[in-house]
């Protein structure tokens, strides 16, 4: 009796027991394999995209327009980067800035939100593993070859050609703040991007997220193209540059100002691809009056600026950190202005573009950025 059941449990066990058998099999291969399924899967697992530069086919460019219209847009999720704030000491901080504001203005031009697209496809590839882990050194890869940059400007002779001084200073403002967690959402998590007129040999097996102006802009596929592959922390430790000794004094051994050397303000994070460096806002003609975020940094104010200028060939920009000095029509009093702590103001017909700050609130290296009291 007591055989008898035994044998009906274990009977009544053998599908139990031939499904852990069958799932073994699966996961870990047949038991004389010695492990090489678990161990090839690994090593898939592990094998990282390869980065390729941008060679382009030789396309004519209304071909190069249609083909490019040809490839859909990806119907997956396109959540935005986390925000990011620069962890590394001052000097370390300007060289950053301005390899980040030298991509941004030679691969956008003077285009704000073409700028601010940039800036976050260069942070997206320092916290991906398959790039170089520090925003020059993502910014300069493979510059040294003639063939191999990844941003063509390192590499084609562009840096010879020179922007103005106010062009130079809203990209580094723009940087600035995407130092400080400025998190432009609409390119997610997207490691390349081309102009709609070439097409690069690796398009085609990239996911297309989105455009911004003539820039399409790419995401790997798979697990490398999802959030958390961009995990890693950028190290903070920045190169000089040689190749940007002539634009940047950080690159070319020069210090910091005492101005600039001071501790940065915490800023608040822009988490959804908008500023919140403003509170409220009342439009006035061709520009608008603002109450600014008292938590944000400085440089907010200019990014906020361009923001809301682009496109615009007469635009002016107005701010104020308390409610009641903001004056909603007419002509600014003596008192609006002696409360004032940031204007913008941009005249195209007359070749005009500067932004002025309160310095006794936000100090500034370049007093020429100072308001007159």
């Amino acid at each position: 009796m007591p055989a008898k059941t035994v044998h009906f449990r274990l009977g009544a066990a053998m599908p139990t027991l031939l499904l852990l058998g069958c799932l073994v099999l699966l996961f870990f291969g047949k038991p004389d394999d010695t492990g090489q399924a678990a161990h090839a899967s690994r090593k898939a697992v592990a094998a990282l995209p390869h980065v390729e530069p941008l060679i382009l086919r030789p396309v004519a460019l209304q071909d190069a327009r249609a083909m490019n219209a040809q490839t859909p847009f990806s119907r997956e999720p396109n959540p935005p980067a986390r925000p990011y704030i620069f962890a590394g000491d001052i000097e370390a901080r300007a060289r950053a800035a301005d390899c980040l504001a030298a991509a941004m203005l030679y691969e956008a031009g003077a285009d704000p939100v073409g700028q601010q697209a940039v800036a976050q496809v260069i942070i997206n590839r320092a916290r991906h593993p398959a790039f170089p882990k520090s925003i020059c050194g993502a910014v300069f890869q493979g510059s040294e070859r003639r063939t191999g940059c990844q941003f063509t400007f390192t590499c084609d002779g562009a840096l010879l050609r020179r922007y103005s001084a106010a062009a130079w200073q809203n990209a580094q403002s723009l940087a600035g703040a995407a130092l400080s967690g400025y998190v432009y959402a609409p390119v997610g998590h997207a490691t390349h991007y081309h102009t709609d007129w070439v097409v690069p040999y690796w398009s085609g097996s990239l996911d297309k997220i989105t455009a911004v102006g003539t820039h399409l802009f790419f995401r790997w596929q798979g697990s490398w193209g999802r959030p958390a592959a961009f995990r890693r922390e950028i190290t903070g430790q920045e190169p000089v540059v040689t190749k940007l000794a002539a634009l940047s004094a950080y690159h070319s051994g020069g210090k910091l100002l005492a101005d600039d050397a001071a501790p940065l303000p915490p800023t608040e994070l822009a988490t959804t691809g908008q500023f919140r460096a403003a509170k409220q806002e009342i439009i006035a003609g061709s520009g608008a009056r603002l109450l600014l975020d008292k938590a944000s940094r400085a440089e907010e104010y200019l990014a906020l600026a361009l923001t809301k200028c682009a496109g615009k060939s007469y635009c002016k920009i107005l701010g104020w950190l308390d409610d009641g000095d903001i004056p909603a029509v007419g002509e600014l009093t003596d008192a609006a202005r002696g409360s004032m702590v940031f204007s913008y103001l941009r005249d195209e017909k007359n070749a005009f573009e500067k932004a002025l700050w309160n310095c006794q609130i936000y100090p500034r290296a370049d007093k020429r950025q100072c308001m007159k009291r």
